[in-house]
């Protein structure tokens, strides 16, 4: 799965960069539609996202493009295979990449299989 952000003014600390944890919940948000999309009778909730490291700064009117892979399904976890680019660089190496994984929960928050 692919979209796109505009990274508009309430986006940016005080140095005029992309806040970290507002690119984070966009990747979160993403993953999160992929993931439902994939499998649409669960309900899904994070668990876990690796390594977060931020390549390059983000400015103000940039376009990024952020492409969600499923990456391993288990039982009742699936991952994916995040990466954001500079949509108007799609040349220049990625500005984030990361693994997200979530859990399928029931109603009451315990582990539910993906396949039920």
């Amino acid at each position: 799965m692919e979209t796109h952000r505009l990274v508009l003014p309430e986006d940016l600390n005080h140095f005029g960069f992309l806040f970290g944890g507002r690119l984070l919940a966009w990747v979160d948000e993403a993953c999160w539609i992929a993931a439902s999309i994939d499998y649409p009778h669960c309900q899904f909730v994070t668990i876990g996202m690796d390594n977060v490291e931020f390549r390059y700064s983000v400015r103000q009117g940039t376009i990024l493009e952020i492409r969600c892979q499923k990456e391993k399904a288990g039982n009742t976890s699936v991952s994916y295979k995040v990466e954001v680019f500079d949509r108007r660089n799609l040349s220049a190496p990625a500005i984030f990449v990361t693994t997200v994984t979530y859990v399928s929960v029931d109603d009451a928050g315990r582990k539910r299989p993906l396949g039920s």
